[in-house]
């Protein structure tokens, strides 16, 4: 699938890792978010389109954080946090 994801931040939240960043769905309904995180532990999702979005993820965490897949409504974009235990 393709990445959806652009990196705005990260930080580090005493013995966890945490990104985040936002996604641009455009006409697709899958696609990648690339969290920099070597283990994706946990992924918050926030959908900013005024219509009804909806989103989720698709991923069993924890999960390798390179490629966590998400499914959402067309058009759909938003904001995303990741949770892990290192920086990839």
């Amino acid at each position: 699938m393709a990445d959806v994801s652009t990196l705005v931040g990260r930080d580090v939240w005493g013995a966890k890792c945490m990104t985040y960043g936002t996604w641009t769905a455009g006409a697709v309904t899958v696609g990648d978010i690339n969290t920099k995180l070597h283990r994706c532990e946990q992924i918050f999702l926030t959908p900013t389109t005024a219509t009804a979005a909806q989103c989720g993820c698709t991923t069993t965490l924890p999960a390798d954080g390179s490629a966590i897949a998400l499914a959402f409504t067309s058009n759909a974009d938003g904001y995303w946090l990741a949770i892990g235990d290192a920086f990839a």
